[in-house]
């Protein structure tokens, strides 16, 4: 269990809705320089089937402690090679910083407080560690080791809230990780109830299911959107395809694959059939 002053600060940053004064519009302004389409999905990691910003925060991380470690240990000899770490964690920033502003942008309330704090304390490690450079590059290496230390202090006190938001608050973590689904064929309402194209949606076991007609063919996938549980019922429906309402993924209603993120899994399909006027629905 985290220490109760740490819990209590972090608590504390996410009620603070004065921060909703710079958070909020600087996130609008995000959203709307990357909208929905191929850059969205590509900094998403739509094309990955994995959230990309995780995974690049190992590079930075990798090379900032990797000097950190020759600065120590290293001596004369290592100095080198831990001014070229410093530098390509740097650099490792862009993208990195790229897509969680990306992510971030899809956050709301107390998760986009949070976010802004992670980014803001990223921001300082970064200028630190951009400091330490020049000290190095100057000759001044006692200088650039110590801000190179007070750099990787900040930059682990960021990722300790970027934990925070991933394991404890679960932002970016697929909402059907934990579903249980039920076996067989489940009863779900009559077929002359469904109107051609417009989706409804209904209880099967711990899952909320989309149910669409789409001319004689019905299909059905889980209505809770996996990118933040946006209520796809709610959507549009175009063509086979249905849009969450709340950022923009687009699915396939034939198996639930993602044809446009920021989803990065697709929603769980379900067979269906139609036996004497009643439809049914079985968990793929």
């Amino acid at each position: 269990m985290a220490p109760q002053p740490l819990e209590d600060l972090i608590e504390k940053l996410a009620g603070a809705v004065a921060i909703d004064t710079v958070a909020k519009p600087l996130a609008k302004k995000v959203a709307s320089t990357v909208p929905h389409g191929p850059a969205k999905d590509a900094l998403s990691g739509t094309w990955l089937g994995h959230p990309l910003h995780p995974l690049l925060t190992d590079l930075p991380i990798g090379c900032w402690t990797s000097a950190m470690a020759l600065d120590l240990f290293g001596g004369r000899r290592g100095r080198p090679g831990a001014q070229f770490l410093v530098a390509a964690g740097i650099l490792a920033v862009v993208p990195t910083a790229a897509t969680g502003l990306s992510d971030w942008s899809d956050t709301l309330g107390e998760d986009r407080r949070l976010g802004f704090v992670h980014a803001v304390t990223n921001t300082v490690a970064v200028g630190l560690y951009a400091l330490s450079w020049r000290a190095r590059h100057r000759g001044e290496h006692a200088k650039g080791v110590v801000l190179g230390l007070v750099g990787g202090t900040v930059a682990t006190a960021s990722a300790y809230v970027g934990g925070h938001l991933a394991w404890r608050r679960g932002v970016n973590v697929d909402r059907h990780a934990f579903q249980h689904h039920e076996d067989g064929w489940i009863d779900v309402g009559s077929y002359s109830d469904l109107e051609d194209g417009r989706p409804v949606a209904t209880s099967v076991g711990d899952d909320d299911v989309l149910i669409v007609r789409l001319g004689n063919e019905v299909f059905a996938v889980s209505d809770v959107c996996g990118h933040a549980g946006g209520p796809l019922h709610e959507g549009t429906v175009e063509g086979r395809c249905v849009t969450c309402p709340w950022h923009g993924s687009v699915f396939s209603l034939d198996d639930g694959h993602v044809v446009h993120g920021p989803a990065t899994g697709p929603q769980p399909g379900y067979d269906v059939r139609v036996i004497e006027g009643r439809v049914a629905v079985r968990h793929r």
